[in-house]
C-alpha cells in the first residue's frame, strides 16, 4: 500500500499555524515549544505538521510536496535562532532511502551553520550520518510503548535553547550494534537499562543518550540498533560511552525478545490461564508497523476451534464496517471480513454475524491521552467472538477502542489486539496475562522471511 498525500491528510495534516490547541502524538516539539515559549516570551513561528499511518513506501510526489511546503514555511519565518522538528526517523520514499537525513540537509542549507537545529525521533528509526551531521541535537523517545513523547520533546527544546544561549556545546557519537532488536521497556532488561541511561543524563558532561532500536521491516543501509550520545564538548567521552552502552546491549540481545508462540500455541496458553482476560498481541498485523490490519489468521483459528468469550480487532475493513452500519444494531447478516489487501492478509472469512453497536465516528485514546480516530466502526459478534471493524487504519492502543463501542472486555477470556506493544500501556491494567504471538503477516517477527537487499550485513538475528 503506497503512502500518498491522502494518507497524510487522513491521519493528521495541519498547514502552518493551524495546529489545534491540544497535544498530538506526532507533534511533540511543537507543543513543547508552545509550553516553553509561553513561559519565556519566545516568538514562535509554527510550520506545517503532517503524519501518516505507516504503510508502504511514500510516493515521491507526496514526500517532495510535503518537504517543499515545510521548507517554504521555514523560509517565510527566517531569520530564526532555533529550528525544532518532529520526525519519525524511518521514513522511506521513492528515490529517498533517508527522508529525514534529506530533510535535515535542506533545513541546514536554509538556516546555515549558526542556527540550532534539533529533532525528536521515534526509537524505531534508521539513524543515518546525514541526520546526525545536519542536526545539533537528536532526541529519541526512551519508552516502548511510547509514553514519553512530550517529556522527550521538552528535553529537546531545553537542550536546543541551552545551545542557542551558548551554555552547552553538544558533541555527538554513534555506536552501531550490528543487530536489530525491539526493547519493551515494560519488562526487564530494557526497563533497567533505560532507567540507568536516564540517570546518566545531566551529569558528568553527558547531555543526552538515545537508543535507536531500528525498524527491521525497512530495507535501507542504515537499518539497525545504534546508540547516540551527546556530551558537552567532549568527543572522546561521547565515543567511549556510546561504545560501552552498545556493547552492553549486544550482551543482552537474547533477553530483549519475549517468547513468541504461534497462533495455536498462543491460544492454548491463553485458554490454560485460570483467569482472564488474557491479551494476545498479533503484532504481525500491526498497522503501526505498516501492516494492513485486516489479517484473518487468528480469527480463522478461533472460529475453527470454537473459541468464545473473545474479542479481536481492530480489523481495517471499511466495506464490512459500512455494511454492518447500514444493517444497524441487532441485525443478523452474512458478512465477509478481512483478507482484502494481500496474501499476508489471509483469506476473507464469511461469517454469520449479529451487529452490536455502530459508531459513525469512533475514537480511541492513544498514548499520552491523544485522541485517535477510527472512523465509521461496528462491533459484530460471531458465536461468542466480538469483532471490531473500523474504516480508519490504526492499531489498538486504548481499551476504549472496544469498550467505547459496547464490548465488555472484563467479561472476555481472550482479547486479540492488532498491535505490537503500544497496547500494553492501557491493556496491561486489565490483562491477567499478556502473550506476544508469532503469526503470519506483513510485520512478521521472522526476519529471515524478509528479502533484504540494502541493509548492512552481517546483522543479528538476521545473520548468525
Amino acid at each position: 500500500m503506497p503512502t500518498g498525500l491522502t494518507s497524510f491528510r487522513e491521519r493528521g495534516y495541519f498547514p502552518a499555524g493551524r495546529h489545534p490547541d491540544h497535544f498530538n502524538f506526532f507533534a511533540g516539539p511543537l507543543w513543547a515549544a508552545r509550553l516553553r515559549g509561553k513561559d519565556k516570551g519566545w516568538q514562535l513561528a509554527e510550520g506545517m505538521i503532517a503524519a501518516a499511518q505507516p504503510s508502504g513506501t511514500t510516493t515521491r510526489a507526496a514526500y517532495e510536496a510535503l518537504r517543499a511546503e515545510l521548507l517554504a514555511d521555514l523560509r517565510a519565518a527566517m531569520p530564526v535562532d532555533m529550528v525544532l522538528l518532529a520526525l519519525h526517523g524511518a521514513m522511506v520514499a521513492e528515490g529517498y532511502d533517508d527522508c529525514e537525513g534529506d530533510l535535515l540537509m535542506h533545513v541546514r542549507g536554509i538556516v546555515g551553520p549558526g542556527v540550532v537545529v534539533g529533532a525528536e525521533l521515534d526509537p524505531h528509526n534508521h539513524l543515518s550520518g546525514a541526520m546526525v551531521e545536519n542536526a545539533d541535537l537528536l532526541v529519541s523517545y526512551k519508552e516502548y510503548p511510547h509514553t514519553d513523547v512530550l517529556e522527550r520533546a521538552l528535553e529537546l527544546v531545553d537542550l536546543c535553547a541551552a545551545k542557542t544561549r551558548g551554555d552547552i556545546e553538544p558533541v555527538a557519537a554513534v555506536a552501531d550494534c550490528a543487530m536489530v532488536v525491539t526493547m519493551h521497556t515494560s519488562r526487564q532488561p530494557a526497563r533497567g537499562f533505560v532507567d540507568r541511561i536516564q540517570a546518566m543524563e545531566g551529569r558528568d558532561g553527558v547531555l543526552s543518550i538515545s537508543i535507536t532500536h531500528g525498524f527491521p521491516w525497512g530495507d535501507v543501509p542504515d537499518m539497525g540498533t545504534k546508540v547516540l550520545v551527546y556530551t558537552d564538548g567532549d568527543a572522546g567521552k561521547a565515543e567511549r560511552l556510546a561504545r560501552q552502552l552498545a556493547d552492553e546491549l549486544v550482551a543482552m540481545r537474547e533477553q530483549f525478545q519475549p517468547p513468541n508462540p504461534g497462533i495455536d500455541a498462543a491460544l492454548d496458553e491463553a485458554l490454560a490461564c485460570a483467569d482472564g482476560p488474557v491479551v494476545i498481541s498479533d503484532g504481525a498485523d500491526n498497522p503501526g508497523g505498516g501492516a494492513a490490519s485486516d489479517a484473518t489468521f487468528f480469527l480463522q483459528r478461533m472460529v475453527e476451534r470454537g473459541i468464545g468469550a473473545a474479542a479481536i480487532g481492530p480489523f481495517w475493513d471499511p466495506v464490512a464496517a459500512r455494511i454492518a452500519g447500514e444493517a444497524g444494531a441487532g441485525a443478523r447478516l452474512s458478512l465477509r471480513i478481512g483478507g482484502k489487501i494481500s496474501p499476508l492478509s489471509g483469506q476473507p472469512l464469511d461469517l454469520e454475524c449479529t451487529v452490536g453497536r455502530v459508531v459513525r465516528e469512533h475514537m480511541q485514546t492513544g498514548l499520552s491521552d491523544t485522541p485517535i480516530a477510527m472512523g465509521e466502526s461496528a462491533l459484530v459478534a460471531h458465536k461468542g467472538i466480538d469483532i471490531l471493524l473500523c474504516s480508519l487504519r490504526n492499531q489498538a492502543m486504548g481499551t476504549d477502542l472496544f469498550t467505547g463501542i459496547g464490548c465488555d472486555l472484563a467479561a472476555k477470556k481472550i482479547i486479540v489486539v492488532k498491535s505490537s506493544q503500544h497496547f500494553h500501556a492501557s491493556y496491561s491494567k486489565l490483562a491477567r496475562h499478556v502473550i506476544y504471538a508469532a503469526a503470519p503477516g506483513a510485520v512478521t517477527l521472522d526476519l529471515n522471511a524478509l528479502r533484504y537487499r540494502k541493509i548492512k550485513r552481517p546483522k543479528w538475528p538476521i545473520d548468525a
